[in-house]
């Protein structure tokens, strides 16, 4: 196996998790590692975590060697934007086959990556490990050092085979590469005192593209994106800014922590999801940015966008008010969403009969208790069938959850609402709030809802017949 045992060890018990926070100091020596279940990580594993983590850098070109399905399988799956290049977009794979499980792999990457180097001639090439490969022991390190010297260009390893663990440790996997070879080789043009980073931001369908024009109305750069919209250089200057969010813990924990450790860039974790929260962010950032020597009117200036902005929101949900109130809603997502979205959701008179908490910290947990009063409302992992009688019991109008959990609502015959990675629009900052709050009431008054609840004409006769038959008995009895 080419991931060193030890540095899958340290990511399990990664000191910075919250979730490792809240354990016993025997339970965080264990570690979070869960036994796989054969043919549970399908698109779930750590190679394709490691990409979800990557291939939104979008000048650099990912080559996956291995089998094309390794490749296919995690395609364009989750809707991450470019502002520019489109490298990202194309798909590298040295498709190998049997004979390179026979005689080894290596030759047939050196030549994939002298062909991308010399046509495509990206700024970088990401080379991702794959299961077969690193059973039959493909060095891909050495292939990667080798290729750079010869091609004069950085040629990244990243070691995160599908077998090594599931995707969330392929995420941190990624994380780790960017940390080994990326970050810090280059320095910037020039540094302000208001450089930030933004890390666990995907810029899933242009959701980086709402908040930056907040940054920088108030001159707050974001130095790089980890890794939505990003390109490779930003990432090799980021050890530059002066602090950093982090805005999916669960997934690039360990880049906030050690560049903290290393480069002394502190970091909050935040949310762009819902009013308050995207309010939260500015403020607090403003507050450490000022902390590391930015002007010191930086507070005031945040409170003066936060006061305008907050405003137009409310302002754009009003009419949304009169059509929604009292409408029940079932959120199953996971991490900060399971909360950052659900008091704009109650403002605009919307109840929250239940939200899951997947991939949530105990900090997730206690500001759900905070906002709704009490942990009534929370639950873990669902079973479909629990989630069906959920939603029955409840009479939620409306679920909002991933597309995995589609088919619950449908056969419920219940609206439902895409809220993660494969959505079609941005929820982030004061804009995304609108736009989830219409497509909510878009869901619930789509006219498809009267006719797929009303019985089809030959169930209309079916209920028909039974009735007569009922009549029928009932006079027989009675004489």
């Amino acid at each position: 196996m080419s991931v060193p045992k030890q540095r899958i060890d340290s990511l399990l018990i990664e000191p910075g998790c919250a979730t490792n926070q809240a354990k016993s100091d025997k339970a965080r020596k264990a570690g979070c590692k869960k036994p796989l279940t054969p043919g549970a990580a399908a698109g779930g594993c750590a190679f394709d975590g490691a990409k979800i983590a990557l291939q939104p850098i979008v000048d650099v070109a990912h080559l996956v060697h291995g089998p094309i399905a390794c490749e296919g399988n995690s395609w364009d799956s989750r809707h991450v934007y470019s502002s520019g290049a489109q490298t990202y977009r194309t798909g590298f794979t040295t498709d190998m086959g049997e004979f390179d499980v026979v005689y080894g792999g290596e030759k047939r990457l050196y030549r994939a990556i002298k062909e991308i180097a010399e046509t495509v001639r990206p700024p970088a090439i990401f080379v991702y490990q794959t299961c077969l490969p690193a059973m039959i022991g493909d060095d891909i390190d050495a292939v990667c050092q080798a290729a750079s010297a010869r091609f004069g260009l950085p040629v990244i390893p990243v070691n995160a085979p599908g077998f090594a663990g599931s995707k969330n440790l392929g995420n941190k996997l990624g994380g780790e590469a960017l940390l080994d070879h990326v970050v810090g080789t280059l320095e910037p043009e020039f540094t302000t005192d208001c450089d930030i980073n933004l890390i666990g931001e995907y810029n899933v369908v242009g959701e980086f593209w709402q908040v930056q024009p907040l940054f920088e109305a108030l001159g707050i750069r974001v130095l790089a994106s980890f890794c939505g919209d990003a390109r490779y250089r930003d990432i090799a200057v980021s050890h530059r800014a002066k602090a950093a969010i982090m805005l999916c813990s669960q997934a690039l924990i360990n880049i906030a922590r050690k560049m903290d450790e290393r480069y002394g860039i502190p970091f909050f974790e935040g949310s762009f999801y819902g009013i308050a929260d995207m309010s939260d962010c500015l403020r607090r950032i403003s507050a450490l940015l000022v902390a590391q020597g930015a002007p010191a009117d930086l507070p005031a200036r945040a409170e003066a966008l936060i006061a305008r902005e907050e405003a137009r929101a409310w302002a754009r949900l009003e009419p949304y008010k009169a059509r929604l109130q009292g409408k029940r809603v079932l959120l199953f997502t996971g991490g900060v969403k399971s909360w950052s979205v659900v008091s704009a959701l109650q403002e605009v008179g919307l109840e929250i009969v239940g939200t899951s908490m997947r991939k949530s910290t105990a900090h997730d947990r206690e500001k759900v208790v905070e906002i709704m009063g009490t942990d009534a409302h929370m639950f873990d992992e669902l079973p479909p069938r629990e989630m069906y009688r959920m939603l029955k019991e409840s009479k939620a109008d409306v679920m909002l959850s991933g597309g995995r959990s589609q088919f619950v609502a449908l056969k419920a015959k219940t609206p439902w609402v895409e809220i993660n990675q494969e959505r079609h629009h941005a929820y982030a900052g004061y804009d995304g709030i609108v736009n989830l709050v219409a497509e909510i009431d878009k869901a619930l008054h789509n006219p498809i809802w009267a006719q797929v609840k009303t019985l089809a004409p030959w169930d209309l006769q079916e209920v028909a017949d039974e009735g007569e038959s009922a009549f029928a008995d009932q006079e027989l009895r009675h004489g």
